[in-house]
């Protein structure tokens, strides 16, 4: 029999991502420790100062677990369990520390089956966020360390990298990387909307659309579709000076602002929770209802977003209807709030 080719959505490196790899520092934690470190109980930010001991008093005073994390790369990777096969449709790119935090990233990147491309320094150590969670929140304080070393003119502009950009037709980046390497995001965002291609940005957290309102309106024009959930989205929305409360108000918004390539209207899409998913269609914004979860099931809900944006993108690089994307979204959604971490079964049981 005559080989069939792959179609060509779902062929390797088809699905580009690139931002922070950190390793995940995961503990059920209580109220005191939150507030010893002045933490939110829902929040994500930066390591200042004053949470440097926090890590090591993590460690010693509960019990953790590590899984390897940073929002993008957990989102490609669970893209790829929900496509299975081939492997290496996804594509990752981030900067990591010569250390053994460094190896657990390359191991936990081969047992996925991500085609990880790390550039590897040894000025700092690979970062990590501590996620510490009570009840169903988790507040997330990353210290991003080497994965704030990432260099456009090192590692993606060298020509075997940039190849891998090149094979790609959908491109995700969370709003987290916009911290570290603009000009490597306006570089990929460019170069997918001249081709026509799909980008994604996910707002991240409310701290990018405020502190990084700049960066963020720079990479705009160039952005597909805008992911995010309802504090970003409110806090967006505040930041631009939209002047609504109404989420899906502030997507459609989101949706006109102005954009470079005009072949494509943006899309976006906003999670709440257990609450439905809105998403822009044409000129209609719709709410999709979430898979209903009874709360004894939630083990915790960290990585629950990006599970959403993986499996989104899972679908959406087989070039299916954004129905099915989301669909997608909810099923991943759901399968990681009933793991520790953003872990999966082996398999997806997803039609």
């Amino acid at each position: 029999a005559p080989c069939v080719p792959q179609p060509l959505w779902k062929s390797q490196n088809a699905l580009f991502g690139m931002g922070n790899p950190l390793l995940d520092i995961c503990a059920v934690v209580d109220k005191d420790f939150l507030d010893k470190y002045g933490l939110k109980p829902n929040d994500q930010i930066l390591a200042e100062d004053k949470h440097k001991e926090m890590f090591e008093e993590m460690v010693k005073k509960f019990k953790v677990e590590y899984h390897a994390g940073g929002a993008t790369q957990n989102s490609v990777k669970v893209a790829q369990w929900m496509i299975q096969k081939p492997h290496k449709v996804a594509t990752f790119f981030g900067c990591i520390g010569k250390d053994r935090f460094g190896e657990i990233l390359k191991e936990k990147a081969e047992e996925s089956y991500v085609d990880a491309h790390y550039y590897e320094q040894s000025e700092e150590p690979t970062g990590t966020c501590a996620a510490c969670i009570t009840g169903d929140n988790r507040s997330l304080v990353a210290n991003l360390a080497a994965a704030n070393c990432y260099k456009k003119d090192k590692h993606l502009d060298l020509e075997e990298n940039w190849k891998l950009v090149e094979k790609a037709k959908v491109y995700y980046i969370a709003g987290f990387f916009l911290t570290v390497s603009l000009e490597s995001i306006l570089k990929v965002a460019k170069h997918a909307s001249d081709n026509n291609k799909i980008f994604s940005l996910n707002l991240s957290a409310p701290f990018i659309c405020q502190a990084f309102k700049e960066s963020l309106m720079k990479v705009m024009p160039y952005v597909d579709i805008l992911f995010g959930n309802e504090t970003e989205a409110a806090t967006f929305a505040r930041e631009q000076g939209f002047e609504t409360k109404d989420i899906e108000e502030i997507a459609k918004k989101a949706q006109n602002l102005p954009k470079v390539n005009k072949k494509r209207q943006r899309i976006a899409v906003f999670t709440q929770g257990k609450e439905g998913t809105v998403m822009t269609k044409g000129d209609k914004v719709e709410t999709f209802p979430v898979i209903q979860t009874d709360q004894s099931d939630i083990v915790d809900t960290n990585g629950a977003g990006d599970a959403f944006v993986g499996g989104f993108l899972s679908e959406l690089v087989q070039d299916k209807s954004l129905e099915q994307c989301i669909r997608a979204g909810h099923y991943a959604a759901n399968v990681i709030i009933r793991q520790a971490g953003c872990t999966f079964p082996e398999k997806p049981d997803f039609h």
